[in-house]
């Protein structure tokens, strides 16, 4: 059952008014300790934009009691912490370049203790107003219940983009994945489908189409898209994908590719090109530069077949010796034309496996997430978020970021202060969506969770977020005119050797 909730407001002269149940104790013993909240909202740094940050005690009490005070206002709370909206809006402008203190009074058999107070750290840098994100259950079979959702940033609104069971279900049904916009766009998205209706589905100013992007000239259908900022052209990566299950590996899944290359996909007219295929490498996560002339991508170079059959590449036995460099080509935007690769970061000399770059807005820095081995690094629990400042050169790890497990599937917001990233902090299972400040010399602020309207919400909603990413709106094509494309006919592509072949 939810807990109920109580808020009042002062201004003026830091009056604090009790009202019924709300008010601050007047007897009480003082810690020298922080409280123990959930989620940890602990001296974090907010965007002024953001929902209320909700949160409750993280250890059996019978009461609980917060203050905020920013400026000239207070606001009191008890049950679960979270100021109403109007409330909450007046303290972070308030509190806009400077901080909201919080006061939390825990009561325990009768008696009252004051914590330690800690801060909120408002930014004056917004953040973009939506996010999207696949939610899948943990099960490594089951995808029936998919769904790719979006949420407000600045309240609690959530909503289906697309729901996999409005195309069928069990073997009837499909898998989807791979949601991407154009330079946050939510008018020029796209998201890919697997077995029944398979295709690409591609939404851009009110056109709408589903595309057979399989061609015998390529490897697969294209997944890990990246949209150049400008262009109606998407770079993909094709692949051939295994995986192995662990009984005794920490690591309960190893996601690894037989094959990968990497393609270009000309959305107006339907051409596919190869930019990428070498058998000997293993090209995945194409990202572009803010500007569109820079392709990055990762690769991870492998020769050899197994020593007992040769009917399987040693991949499958081998995994852990995969590892991924960060590679880039430069592009013509006029001609679309593409140069030779060059490395950008050698992760293999530093024993790490480096994937999923991401380029910040303003093009100096490269976010990317590391781990010992392969390029699936959702499932590896040592995997890290690592910053590259393009201009200098200079690599490290992102401590403050960081946490004992993973990492991964990180994005950029548009103005460059903000990132997302999945982190499997909480439990070690699940995946959540935790955001941070990064100031102008890349340093990051401590993570928060995502804001629920119940503060004990992600722990009993059992789905992973994967793949979080900023929009500046929602998408506003109902879920089932989706669903009726993807059950239509799709346009066949068309190979060309070059883009800009006449």
């Amino acid at each position: 059952m939810k807990r109920k909730r109580f808020c009042i407001a002062a201004i003026g002269i830091f009056l604090l008014i009790s009202c019924g149940k709300v008010s601050v104790p007047t007897e009480y013993s003082q810690s020298s300790a922080l409280p123990a909240i959930y989620p940890d909202y602990v001296d974090v740094t907010i965007p002024v934009n953001i929902a209320p940050l909700t949160f409750e005690a993280d250890e059996p009490v019978d009461e609980m009691v917060a203050s905020y005070t920013a400026g000239d206002q207070v606001v009191v709370c008890s049950g679960q912490m979270q100021p109403e909206m109007d409330e909450w809006r007046e303290l972070t402008g308030k509190a806009k370049g400077g901080a909201i203190k919080v006061d939390v009074y825990m009561s325990k058999d009768g008696k009252w203790t004051r914590y330690k107070p800690f801060n909120l750290y408002v930014s004056p840098d917004s953040i973009d107003p939506y996010i999207s994100y696949r939610l899948i259950s943990p099960s490594f079979v089951t995808f029936e219940t998919l769904t790719i959702n979006q949420r407000c940033l600045e309240n609690y609104d959530e909503s289906v983009i697309y729901d996999n069971f409005l195309c069928g279900y069990e073997r009837e049904g499909q898998c989807i994945n791979c949601h991407h916009y154009q330079n946050y766009d939510p008018n020029r998205m796209q998201f890919h489908a697997r077995m029944k209706h398979g295709g690409t589905l591609i939404a851009y100013d009110g056109m709408k189409k589903k595309v057979n992007m399989k061609n015998d000239s390529i490897l697969s259908a294209g997944v890990y898209p990246a949209w150049h900022p400008t262009l109606n052209l998407i770079v993909y990566a094709t692949d051939k994908t295994n995986q192995s299950f662990h009984s005794v590996d920490s690591d309960k899944v190893e996601v690894y590719d037989l094959a990968s290359d990497i393609i270009a996909y000309d959305v107006e007219n339907d051409l596919v090109t190869n930019l990428e295929n070498d058998t000997t490498e293993f090209e995945v996560f194409p990202c572009w530069s803010p500007d569109g002339k820079t392709l990055y991508y990762c690769s991870g170079h492998f020769v050899g077949l197994d020593t007992i059959t040769t009917k399987k590449p040693s991949v499958v036995t081998n995994y852990k010796n995969l590892k991924y460099n960060i590679y880039k080509k430069s592009f013509d935007p006029e001609t679309k034309a593409f140069g030779p690769r060059e490395l950008v970061f050698d992760a293999i000399a530093e024993g790490q496996s480096a994937v999923l770059p991401r380029i910040s807005p303003d093009g100096r820095f490269m976010l990317f997430s590391s781990a010992d081995h392969g390029y699936f690094h959702i499932w590896h629990h040592d995997a890290d978020l690592w910053m590259m400042d393009l201009s200098s050169g200079d690599v490290r790890k992102m401590d403050e970021l960081n946490s004992p497990d993973t990492e991964s599937y990180h994005s950029w917001s548009s103005n460059g202060r903000w990132v997302i990233f999945s982190s499997r902090r909480d439990d070690g299972t699940f995946t959540r969506p935790f955001i941070a400040h990064i100031d102008a010399n890349g340093h990051g602020s401590k993570p928060f969770e995502l804001p629920s309207a119940d503060a004990d919400y992600h722990r009993q909603f059992m789905r992973s977020y994967n793949i979080p990413e900023f929009m500046k709106g929602p998408v506003t094509i109902r879920p089932q005119e989706f669903a009726d494309i993807l059950k239509g006919d799709g346009v066949d592509v068309k190979y060309v050797r070059r883009l800009n072949e006449k």
